[in-house]
């Protein structure tokens, strides 16, 4: 199992799941110091782990991991996409830059490890997770037009791709989650009020549990058990997004 952006928040909760349910786990992510502290708890688990350094904007570090992970491995049961750079602005304020760095981590970033993943899930007819944002379902959140519309192309990415790839034994998914990232721990003390607010938004009345809830919702996507299912977007909100 592979997971880009592992070294904390939700991708950290889906690498830990998925080792929860026996899979050696590849976490991936920009900061080697971060992914090798979740490889290291997935090792106290007795699961075995490997960390790697990955830019997924650049196409040569991301096949520079796929490799690793095979050589390493021997195949891949399963990729999860959740790296993604996140700029946050109206419309008239975003920049190029911003522009650049969110589609290229979200998008590109996605696109580029199905492609170098493809062989090896061709042959262990494999699965493929995607990771959405319920900010692109919601009309009460000014301010997220670059993240969300970048979020959108990855859904219709997996959609395409489990098109095409079905026939190849490959499942394609995505999930939009709702978790305590470190960036609503960091809300939560800094805007009580409003986090407050943020939070009365959900039907189940709390935010996800990143291993727990988040977690075990894509390695149900990515196991057995779904099969039947593919290029479908499963809620993994508390209703927040889709119950709107």
């Amino acid at each position: 199992m592979l997971v880009t952006g592992a070294g904390q928040g939700i991708g950290q909760g889906i690498a830990l799941a998925a080792a929860a349910e026996g899979a050696s786990v590849v976490a991936a992510g920009r900061t080697l110091e971060k992914v090798e502290k979740t490889a290291d708890e997935i090792r106290t688990r007795g699961v075995d782990a490997l960390s790697l350094q990955c830019d997924v904007r650049r196409r040569d570090e991301v096949d520079a991991t796929v490799a690793a992970a095979l050589d390493r491995f021997g195949r891949l049961d399963g990729l999860v996409n959740n790296a993604q750079m996140v700029a946050l602005g109206p419309v008239l304020e975003i920049t190029e830059k911003d522009a650049r760095r969110t589609w290229e981590s979200g998008f590109l970033g996605s696109l580029w490890f199905m492609q170098a993943c493809y062989p090896a899930l061709k042959e262990s007819k494999g699965a493929v997770v995607n990771l959405g944002t319920g900010s692109a379902l919601r009309n009460d959140l000014p301010g997220f037009a670059l993240y969300a519309g970048t979020k959108e192309m990855v859904r219709a990415l997996t959609r395409m791709a489990a098109l095409e790839w079905g026939k190849d034994g490959i499942r394609v998914n995505a999930c939009i989650p709702n978790g305590m990232s470190p960036g609503l721990e960091m809300w939560s003390q800094f805007s009580p009020q409003e986090f407050e607010e943020f939070v009365s938004t959900i039907p189940l009345g709390r935010v996800g549990r990143l291993e727990e809830d988040v977690g075990r919702a894509v390695a149900f996507l990515l196991s057995d058990d779904a099969a039947y299912v593919t290029g479908s977007t499963l809620m993994a909100d508390g209703g927040q997004a889709y119950l709107r």
